[in-house]
């Protein structure tokens, strides 16, 4: 479901999101978002970390990925501190 608001830019720039909308999402003081600018459209996504679970799903995938493709630990090694060398 859609819901629609008005709200309005202070001169520092912020914006208050309605607090139904707030409690809606389970939006806290702190919460983070990744912010996208269209042409005449700004949307806001909410960042939220991966559960310690989800985390080692995706270790998982990526070293079966890179089983996969035939790398090695020495091989990311390699690619470190080639791109450490680079700063």
């Amino acid at each position: 479901m859609t819901e629609l608001a008005t709200t309005k830019m202070s001169s520092k720039g912020q914006v208050v999101i309605p607090e139904d909308i707030r409690k809606r999402l389970g939006l806290k003081a702190g919460s983070r978002f990744v912010v996208v600018a269209g042409k005449d459209a700004v949307i806001l996504k909410t960042i939220t970390p991966p559960s310690m679970e989800e985390f080692d799903e995706l270790i998982r995938e990526a070293r079966q990925q890179a089983r996969q493709a035939g790398m090695k630990r020495s091989d990311i090694k390699k690619a470190i501190a080639a791109v450490r060398g680079r700063r």
